[in-house]
């Protein structure tokens, strides 16, 4: 038996639809959504209730056009309807190497295991279709999304899959893997999905907003960034020795300077990326791995709701 603090383990990811409730990630529900106010309390689509005149964009249904105001304008415009209907999920767990990693309590790629199971059994609470992509540093796994028990439990054990196979030993980290994940997601997802990334964004670059942003435009998306609490604040241990498994470095962390410059680093590129995900109406939820997945969701949402 694996313990569970470094390994995800099945039991307690079934288990967490228990726990699955009192919030949740879809815009339809504003008042209990951490995405409320980037639509209406309905999705966007054809139906009878007319929302809205805008700009015709590239893959938009032709039919929805409103040629009066075409040609009146000289640009193309489209009529948007609201509509009550589904929406797909897909979740985007991120099990590298980096993800193995956790100092206190969980490993990171434990919580985004657990991330995974809540936010999927919550999902098929409310009768929406869930699919993902499970991601480690050399290859990927997707399922389509579909609204059923069986293809969860499918998702799971990728995660389950994918997390069993980490170990101190594996080879070196590829940053570079985060961006393919989002390149399969990008073939995968359609219009008006819900996309979930949990991870802890290592590797990010200009070209991973690039394509988050790409995703937004027709889709939601939301971050669950993945940290442990040693990445954000150094303990005065003393003289340690660090390793990534391949190279050394002695570390005296009783220095001031120190201390406070790798706290400093962290904050910043926290704050930096939370920034630029906010331009394109991206939220991230950060996530430790010291307390339960499902009450720092809880929490999150409901700070978002006093916020409002």
């Amino acid at each position: 038996m694996k313990d569970h603090r470094l390994y995800a383990d099945l039991k307690k990811l079934t288990a967490m639809q228990f726990m699955a409730t009192g919030f949740s990630f879809l815009p339809r529900q504003p008042v209990h959504s951490i995405l409320s106010g980037r639509h209406a309390s309905r999705l966007r689509g054809r139906g009878l209730d007319f929302e809205e005149l805008r700009h015709y964009r590239a893959g938009d249904d032709i039919r929805t056009m409103d040629w009066k105001v075409t040609n009146r304008t000289g640009k193309p415009h489209i009529r948007v309807f609201t509509e009550e209907r589904e929406r797909p999920v897909l979740l985007v767990v991120d099990q590298r190497i980096g993800m193995f990693f956790g100092s206190r309590h969980k490993m990171k790629s434990v919580i985004a295991a657990e991330l995974t199971a809540l936010a999927g059994w919550r999902v098929l609470s409310v009768g929406d279709r869930v699919g993902a992509v499970v991601f480690n540093d050399t290859e990927n796994a997707q399922v389509r999304p579909q609204r059923s028990r069986k293809n969860l439990m499918q998702i799971l054990h990728h995660v389950l899959r994918f997390n069993h196979k980490l170990s101190s030993g594996m080879g070196t980290p590829q940053p570079q893997a985060l961006n393919r994940a989002l390149s399969e997601v990008e073939r995968l997802a359609g219009h008006d999905y819900l996309i979930v990334l949990i991870s802890d964004l290592d590797g990010w670059n200009e070209e991973t907003v690039a394509r988050l942003k790409r995703l937004g435009r027709h889709n939601d998306v939301m971050a669950g960034l993945v940290y442990d609490p040693l990445e954000q604040d150094l303990p005065s241990a003393g003289r340690v020795v660090v390793s990534d498994g391949a190279m050394q470095i002695e570390v005296d962390t009783r220095q001031k300077d120190l201390k406070q410059d790798f706290s400093r680093q962290f904050t910043d590129t926290v704050t930096f990326l939370v920034g630029e995900l906010k331009k394109y109406g991206i939220p991230v939820i950060p996530l430790e791995t010291l307390t339960p997945v499902q009450d720092q969701v809880r929490q999150a949402i409901g700070e978002h709701r006093a916020a409002r």
